[in-house]
């Protein structure tokens, strides 16, 4: 997020150091604010207590179906506080608040300094071959019938994309260091906003603002932090992150994200080496969510929503079974999981990471059929037809060839991520 525009302002050599300071605490890196002094004088159960009231205020009342605005009452203790640092960049009204501004931390460029992408231009298909790599991952959008690709490579060095897919205003949003690709609608209150990149972050998350109220938003969740829309929540809208090779397969009318941005990045590149086999997240300074002696915090997770439940499954248990079902607020789920998708945060370029497989979560149902799926041979069978799936849910040889499931709302997350934006499920998954 903030840290890849270090990218352009510092030799190679300085970068490569700072990746390998990923390894050795991030939790130390330098930030304009001293997190979390309150907690810090408190006894050690106090302070345990006081960091799950705060991870509870930001991950209470998640709503999947935001974009309206709903009265409220904020958490009193929370208002009239101290503007944050850098506030005077904005002009939102910061006395209004969901989090304690002490647990805010600059990451680095200032606002807009990670530059949204506010004019797409798009590519075929075929266009995109001559620079895409079969197992590169991809965000996929499809609204109205209208899909575009969104590489991970331009995502990861502009983390916004103010859109428009099939008539419908959109903010595609990937947060590098906590591997969250999330898509927004940018109507809210029957307001059309539109996002930029804010500079600062919570948890390791990137915090957008929107540009019409400057509200602050956490892009992991879509729930305003600060502002006038401070504890409001934005609509989701589902997307699957896969491989280009099916994009490829797929959605061969879709458009590609071009990189005529505007800009001049070097996309392809990875500006996050090494990441994801690091030992802790880059600047996450908050309550410790994952236990340092058994569990990796950069551990992929997919979070599944529908209606008020959430769930998530990690990818060590997808890649051993393949399949996993859930039902979520008395509605059936199914996630599928397959290799052939490339970390993007691993080798110095995108395309060259090692295969770290992708998940995506579905309705198991076709034209009005229930499916219940299992795995035979290393496939994804239905039980009903025979019929042949992939990790995008698509029917690719049987009776139903050519079929699709609908996606569920599904993000993917680090474990640490997971945990810190879902503190009240993650103890339940």
């Amino acid at each position: 997020m903030k840290r890849n525009f270090l990218v352009l302002l510092l030799p190679a050599l300085l970068i490569i150091a700072a990746v390998t300071l990923f390894a050795g605490g991030g939790r130390e890196q330098a930030g304009e604010n001293d997190s979390q002094q309150d907690a810090l004088s408190a006894a050690p159960g106090e302070r345990a207590q006081q960091e799950m009231r705060r991870l509870a205020t930001i991950g209470a009342e998640l709503r999947t179906d935001g974009g309206t605005y709903v009265p409220l009452e904020l958490p009193p203790e929370l208002q009239d506080q101290p503007p944050p640092s850098g506030a005077a960049q904005f002009s939102t009204d910061f006395s209004r608040a969901l989090i304690s501004y002490r647990e805010v931390v600059a990451g680095g460029p200032p606002k807009d300094g990670i530059p949204a992408i506010d004019n797409p231009q798009f590519v075929s298909m075929s266009e995109a071959q001559r620079w895409m790599r079969g197992d590169e991952a991809v965000l996929a959008v499809t609204v109205n019938n209208t899909t575009r690709i969104y590489p991970l490579q331009i995502l990861m060095w502009h983390e916004i994309v103010n859109d428009e897919v099939g008539g419908k205003p959109l903010a595609v949003t990937y947060c590098p260091l906590c591997n969250t690709g999330v898509v927004f609608e940018r109507t809210f209150d029957d307001q059309l906003l539109d996002f930029g990149v804010s500079g600062r972050l919570i948890y390791s998350n990137m915090i957008m603002y929107d540009r019409q109220t400057e509200t602050w938003w956490i892009q992991a969740t879509g729930r305003g932090v600060a502002g006038r829309y401070a504890g409001q929540q934005l609509a989701f809208v589902p997307s699957m992150l896969i491989s280009w090779s099916e994009a490829e397969a797929g959605f061969a009318d879709a458009e590609v994200l071009s990189f005529e941005t505007g800009y001049r990045r070097d996309y392809g590149r990875n500006p996050y080496v090494g990441y994801d086999s690091s030992t802790s997240p880059f600047l996450y300074r908050g309550p410790d969510v994952v236990a340092a002696d058994s569990e990796n915090p950069m551990t992929r997770v997919l979070s599944v929503y529908h209606g008020d439940a959430v769930a998530a499954v990690g990818f060590p248990e997808l890649e051993a079974q393949r399949v996993i079902e859930r039902e979520l607020d008395g509605t059936p789920v199914v996630v599928f999981w397959a290799p052939g998708t490339a970390s993007a945060l691993d080798d110095g370029w995108v395309a060259g990471g090692r295969d770290v497989g992708t998940a995506n979560a579905f309705y198991p149902e076709v034209n009005g059929r229930s499916l219940t799926f299992t795995v035979e041979a290393g496939q994804i069978i239905d039980q009903q037809t025979a019929s042949v799936w992939n990790e995008a849910g698509r029917a690719i040889e049987g009776d139903l060839a050519g079929s699709r499931l609908e996606p569920a709302l599904s993000i993917h997350h680090f474990l640490f991520s997971w945990r810190a934006f879902h503190p009240a499920s993650s103890e339940t998954n």
